[in-house]
């Protein structure tokens, strides 16, 4: 049972136990994304050949002097990301071909390779195969009936300070632990998990929620996305940050005290001969004496912004 209590400044809010219900009016904020295929696994029933492989490999950084970072770029399958104190690149690829027949299982690798790249402090991973194409949804994937279904699940171990570039799009989830080195993470149909971090960036989805906890809080701007599912960020004490939300069917609380910024001005663009002035949808607030800007934006689940031990 919530109950009305006033603050010190210019907010108030509802407390309910550990929590407090930020009191701002969130705009309906509609957002129409790229068709993406979200029923793959009825696909399973037609493929009558199953056949995995384990990939094990060891990457090395060729300048492990330069700052290091991983990028990943996969369609099918999950990615997991695990903070370690060595140097190298551990990795551990699960890859499962499923197919109609034992001829698409030989098409199938032909068609579909892992390709790694490594150049000064970099490593690069990448999907290849003919479902890749330069699409309007940013996914780099397009569904065609090809016979086969190719899944890399991927468990990697990485450098503790190791820059994250990650991307998955169907049948796995992203999660990361323990990496300090600042992120991009981006899946479509799967959550996004990220646990332990101390970097900053971006980290979103749309079919899922996003966690993230910081055993650091970030040091510049962040953006955690999704459509659908909760957007659920954990910071330390002392947390000094100036948040943008928004979300259509759902609600926000903080666990830190806030207090609520000015609306942002309306932005004039000329249309056709005519000046159309667009506002912005996000409801701002400022924890502590403000500081980097956290963009929190989902459609259909809450906002939470949670204090870590």
């Amino acid at each position: 049972m919530c109950h009305l209590e006033e603050r010190s400044g210019d907010h108030t809010a509802f407390r309910n136990e550990q929590m407090k219900k930020l009191l701002i009016g969130f705009a309906v904020a509609a957002a129409l994304l790229g068709t993406v295929r979200t029923d793959i696994s009825a696909d399973d029933e037609k493929y009558k050949v199953l056949e995995k492989e384990e990939i094990r490999q060891t990457l090395k950084f060729q300048d492990p002097a330069k700052p290091k970072s991983l990028r990943l770029d996969n369609v099918f399958g999950a990615v997991d990301v695990q903070a370690y104190d060595g140097g190298d690149v551990e990795l551990v690829a699960l890859k499962t071909i499923k197919a109609k027949d034992q001829d698409k299982v030989k098409k199938a690798k032909a068609d579909v390779k892992l390709d790694v790249t490594a150049e000064g402090g970099e490593i690069d991973l990448y999907v290849d195969g003919p479902f890749r194409c330069r699409c309007e949804n940013g996914s780099g994937y397009k569904w065609r009936d090809l016979g086969y279904q190719v899944n890399f699940d991927f468990v990697l171990k990485v450098p503790r300070k190791t820059a994250l570039i990650l991307r998955t799009v169907n049948e796995g989830d992203v999660a990361v632990k323990g990496v300090e080195g600042d992120f991009e993470v981006s899946n479509v149909n799967g959550k996004v998990t990220m646990e332990s971090v101390a970097g900053s960036g971006k980290a979103h989805t749309v079919n899922g929620p996003v966690k993230v906890s910081f055993v650091r809080n970030p040091a510049a701007a962040c953006s955690f996305r999704t459509i659908n599912g909760d957007v659920t960020l954990s910071f330390r004490d002392g947390l000094a940050a100036d948040f943008k939300m928004k979300t259509f069917n759902g609600e926000a609380y903080s666990d830190f005290e806030v207090k609520t910024l000015p609306a942002a001005a309306p932005v004039r663009e000329t249309v056709k001969g005519h000046y159309v002035y667009k506002r912005d949808k996000f409801s701002q607030v400022r924890v502590g004496k403000g500081g980097p800007e956290v963009t929190c934006d989902t459609m259909n689940g809450d906002i939470l912004i949670k204090k870590g031990i």
